[in-house]
């Protein structure tokens, strides 16, 4: 009788979840080893009372190119779940809102009209004509929007948007990930109806299906080789399986594998950059972006939040993109923001930190009181973006580690492209070839 090979899965995100649909389906014996207490990882959601549809902690959607995504949610049997609604962006700019789409819209932005026909050229040219984004990591996104947007676009739309993103390392982001984001990005966000948990919960339920076992609330804690195996020790428990695949972050996976750290291969890992997310979720009685704007720009005029005019880079009305009768009428809004994880909104206090975001409210919308208010929460996730350098594609990992049977599957390696469900399930089926035997 022949052995049927065993994979261990570290993490029910995404990458995590579909790793192990794919090996489920191939004939692997599949666990899934999960900290938390429910699947999800950055695209996990919370319900309040008398909610229908979860809420994502940190605000999330698809694009209409997110072809991968599209296409598991269609394997699990859930195609007419994905949902397409249009919703209205928008910049932040010298007191006015100002749509932010790249269509007829942008002409009116408060440009010169030479400004309007560099900035409407170089966006055609990085939407339509190049997929050279090789040559495009050469070049900083910092310099490269300058030379080819001008200084008027670049100083009015778009270092507000990257100094928000990055703080002071916005000079550091290369063209190739600014490429990436207006290349594959749709107008159109979709939505898994009933909200992202329930893809995740769906996708867990589809590994089940197939034999897969999930364990939540099981942090590993070492994953070493064993007589030539990986091990995962869990719960003080040591058990070897034929295949592991780590889909943390790289901090975490140098704390869980001691043989990595003093390789080429782990200090190639160490070097990796990133920051964390920050968001301020309110459930309101009013609309504060009465506009309809579901995503509205902020600026950041410098990296150093008190200095700069808003104190978080995203104001989200989330129910100005998908109806409130999916929340008990609520109407939900995200503050949002990245900073590295050694920030103070890192160490501040729940209601320190609502406290600190809610005068943008106001700011944009007069009327705002904070007697609007029904309830607040604050999530916060401390690996949430990579920072990618010039020549960055030099710079990552490969999936295969140096230790036999072990492979490493992060956020961090799906560059060019930006961190997102999509690209995650991408690289868990790149994992998954890469554990199947031959």
């Amino acid at each position: 009788m022949s052995h049927r090979l065993s994979a261990a899965i570290i993490g029910a995100g995404a990458a995590g979840l579909t790793a192990a649909w794919d090996l489920s389906r191939a004939g692997l014996d599949v666990e899934v080893f999960e900290a938390e207490s429910a699947a999800g990882g950055l695209a996990a959601g919370f319900r309040d009372e008398n909610w229908d549809w979860s809420l994502e902690k940190f605000y999330h959607h698809w694009f209409e190119t997110d072809t991968e995504a599209i296409k598991l949610a269609g394997e699990i049997g859930f195609a007419d779940k994905v949902l397409f609604p249009r919703p209205r962006t928008s910049y932040w700019i010298n007191g006015k809102i100002y749509r932010s789409e790249m269509n007829a819209s942008t002409l009116k932005l408060p440009l010169s009209p030479f400004s309007l026909f560099r900035l409407g050229l170089a966006g055609v040219y990085l939407k339509f004509i190049t997929k050279n984004w090789r040559a495009l990591e050469q070049v900083t996104a910092h310099d490269w929007m300058r030379r080819y947007m001008g200084e008027e676009a670049y100083n009015r739309l778009w270092r507000p948007l990257l100094i928000g993103k990055f703080a002071d390392r916005y000079q550091d982001v290369n063209m190739a990930w600014m490429w990436a984001r207006i290349y594959t990005r749709s107008v159109r966000l979709g939505i898994f109806e009933g909200g992202f948990q329930a893809f995740m919960d769906a996708l867990a339920d589809a590994v089940r299906g197939r034999s897969g076992v999930i364990h939540f609330n099981t942090p590993v804690q070492v994953v070493r080789i064993q007589d030539g195996k990986p091990a995962l020790t869990v719960g003080g428990q040591t058990r070897a399986f034929d295949r592991v695949i780590s889909t943390t972050s790289p901090a975490l996976m140098l704390r869980l594998t001691p043989d990595l750290r003093e390789t080429p291969y782990g200090r190639q890992m160490a070097d990796l950059q990133s920051i964390g997310a920050i968001c301020v979720v309110l459930a309101l009685k009013q609309s504060v972006l009465t506009d309809g704007t579901y995503w509205l720009n902020l600026p950041a005029t410098s990296a150093d939040k008190r200095a700069s005019e808003f104190p978080f880079l995203a104001l989200v009305e989330h129910t100005n993109w998908l109806d409130k009768k999916h929340y008990n009428g609520d109407v939900l809004v995200y503050c949002g923001d990245y900073v590295p994880p050694d920030h103070e909104y890192f160490q501040m206090s729940d209601d320190d930190l609502v406290a600190r975001f809610l005068p943008a409210l106001k700011k944009v919308n007069p009327a705002f009181s904070p007697d609007w208010i029904r309830k607040t929460w604050v999530w916060r996730a401390p690996y949430a973006q990579p920072v990618p350098g010039v020549r960055h594609s030099q710079k990552i990992p490969p999936l295969t580690t140096p230790l036999p049977g072990i492979i490493w599957a992060s956020m961090s390696q799906v560059y060019p492209w930006d961190r997102g469900t999509n690209y995650a399930i991408l690289i868990g089926r790149e994992a998954a070839k890469l554990a199947l035997p031959g």
